[in-house]
């Protein structure tokens, strides 16, 4: 199940610690933690380094830090853990309903078509609407999940309907391989993993039932103590951004150089991803709080969020 939990956001003494430090860190910052996942446009701007490129004459180094999905991300991002780090749009919701202290720094374009729920060839399930009463993995709280909850939607099937099984890509991955799922919401490596051993029928993509974005974030204190920091990151993500159109040929094998993800897998990715990083504008905003607030509807976040609360604004704009 997903963490962000009383449990994690009341750890007082981490977070008294982090609050403290900022003050001094403003001018003692040496080193940038980042989180990323095995794909997108964080993992290019690895591989090329632009961002330690970016910070090397502020004497800022810089620290990659794995996760499998978003929702660790953001516990690790409310702690204090990592700086700063890329999810899909559901994590920071999920995040924000149970308090954690991010902000959205800026927006990346959606997993789009490299987001799926499918199903092994054989399986009788032909729709959407065929997955009532059958058991759907998913990461709880991951962009994934929300395309489950809209896909249904769409498809006039309520959430109740099915069996959610809430796992992580990994155990997704093993219980999806041993049947002890129907389907599977994932995205990208996972879903193209999936695609070069089973060929499996995609029942809808995120690009088919939705618009949304995702998201570059940042903890709340670190931003508000280095802004500059935040903004040549930012900048320098757009410079992985251009790299990555104009050398479509290469994006595959940067992705699986750093990930270990196989290079079949990787390229079928990197095809069909869209790479860009922009301000969040009020359309963004919308979208985002329109995906919140179905969330809350289902019952499946705490309480009513409002993005808007959560959105970074760089000095000077």
């Amino acid at each position: 199940m997903f963490n962000l939990t009383r449990r994690v956001f009341g750890i007082g003494l981490v977070a008294a610690t982090v609050a403290l430090s900022f003050g001094a860190a403003a001018q003692e910052l040496k080193q940038l933690n980042i989180g990323y996942q095995k794909t997108g446009l964080p993992v290019i701007a690895r591989q090329q380094q632009v961002i330690e490129k970016a910070l090397s004459d502020k004497g800022v180094t810089v620290k990659w830090v794995e996760f499998t999905a978003g929702p660790p991300l953001v516990e690790a991002l409310n702690v204090g853990a990592i700086d700063a780090g890329w999810t899909g749009d559901a994590p920071p919701i999920f995040g924000q309903s149970a308090g954690a202290n991010i902000v959205y720094a800026a927006a990346l374009p959606s997993n789009g078509a490299g987001e799926a729920i499918f199903v092994k060839p054989a399986s009788p399930v032909q729709s959407v609407a065929d997955l009532k009463g059958k058991r759907v993995g998913v990461g709880k709280g991951t962009s994934a999940h929300n395309l489950l909850v809209a896909a249904l939607e769409k498809a006039g099937v309520s959430y109740d309907q099915i069996t959610p099984i809430y796992l992580s890509p990994a155990d997704a991955a093993a219980a999806f391989a041993s049947d002890q799922i129907d389907a599977w919401a994932v995205w990208d490596p996972f879903f193209a993993i999936a695609e070069t051993r089973y060929q499996p029928r995609v029942l809808a993509r995120s690009s088919e039932v939705l618009k949304v974005n995702t998201y570059f974030l940042a903890n709340k204190d670190f931003a508000k103590a280095h802004p500059e920091i935040v903004t040549t990151t930012i900048a320098a993500l757009g410079e992985a951004a251009k790299w990555a159109d104009q050398n479509r040929d290469k994006v595959a094998e940067a992705l699986h150089e750093v990930t270990g993800v196989p290079l079949d897998a990787q390229t079928i990715a990197a095809n069909r991803t869209k790479f860009g990083i922009f301000p969040i504008t009020d359309e963004i905003v919308a979208s985002q709080q329109a995906t919140a607030d179905r969330f809350y509807k289902l019952g499946l976040i705490p309480k009513a969020v409002r993005i808007s609360d959560a959105v970074w604004t760089a000095p000077g704009n």
